[in-house]
């Protein structure tokens, strides 16, 4: 497959219960559409078996491990290291999906902030890029200038990765492509109305762009409503494509060889 028709989901929940009764058949829509790899990030504890065995049953599936900030309990240490353990016992690609998550509930921001700095220091040690999950309250940028804040003091340069589901200013952006190790991730919420992506675009250089969906989350119009999967970043590549006045097929070169740069990636033709 030549680069330029590689598609590559950088943040695929492909492993969720959503999939279970038809996971097969998704991946498949997923591979005719051309994408030909996922990126698996974890969410906690619970959510480690099914995305090891999804990870070992599909070639094209390629797992993470963190604690998602929602996860995040009084006694975090512990899930943590467990996680830690596990990632002694596998290979990952990643270290994700990590943050800070204001929007439900700030009472654990403290430990929120423990556990992202923690994470952030695997990701050095072990070479791996991060997933760094951002989610404020409505016209709220606190978490934003939290995890900012953090990545400032803890970044080196050893320490890379993607800021999953952009949400931030152009201020945000720039501030992120001035470290030179982090890209954004951009999925279905850039098709929408509000989205806010038509604002961004002028100031986006696809060289700090990856592709996403978060399946089965945030489906891109003209699917919004309905369970997303890998497949639909057709459609949310088209319209970044036509805001950033580009041809699709250019978009998805520059986004899979980010990608296959961020995440040490291995192409499909290569893998035995």
């Amino acid at each position: 497959m030549a680069l330029n028709l590689l598609i590559i989901d950088t943040h695929s929940h492909i492993f969720d219960t959503a999939f279970d009764p038809d996971r097969t058949e998704v991946i498949e829509r997923a591979l005719s559409a051309g994408v030909g790899l996922q990126l698996l990030p974890n969410v906690d504890l619970d959510t480690v078996p099914a995305l090891l065995r999804t990870a070992d049953q599909y070639a094209c599936c390629l797992p993470m491990i963190g604690l998602h900030p929602t996860s995040v309990r009084e006694r975090f240490e512990s899930d943590l290291s467990e996680l830690e353990r596990i990632m002694g016992q596998h290979r990952f690609y990643g270290i994700g999906e990590i943050g800070i998550d204001l929007y439900w509930d700030t009472s654990m921001r403290e430990q929120q902030e423990q556990a992202f700095r923690h994470q952030l220091r695997w990701a050095k040690r072990m070479h791996l890029p991060v997933s760094i999950h951002v989610r404020d309250r409505a016209n709220s940028t606190a978490a934003f200038d939290t995890v900012l804040a953090i990545v400032d003091a803890e970044h080196t340069s050893e320490l890379s990765g993607v800021f999953h589901c952009f949400s931030g200013t152009s201020n945000h952006y720039r501030h992120i492509a001035d470290y030179g190790t982090f890209m954004v991730g951009i999925g279905g919420v850039a098709t929408y109305k509000n989205g806010g992506f038509d604002q961004l675009a002028p100031h986006i250089d696809p060289a700090h762009l990856l592709l996403e969906t978060d399946c089965p989350y945030l489906a891109p119009i003209p699917k919004r409503g309905k369970r997303n999967e890998p497949a639909h970043i057709v459609h949310t590549a088209t319209h970044i494509a036509q805001l950033l006045k580009m041809e699709v097929t250019d978009l998805y070169g520059i986004t899979s060889s980010n990608a296959i740069r961020l995440f040490n990636l291995t192409l499909p033709e290569q893998q035995a």
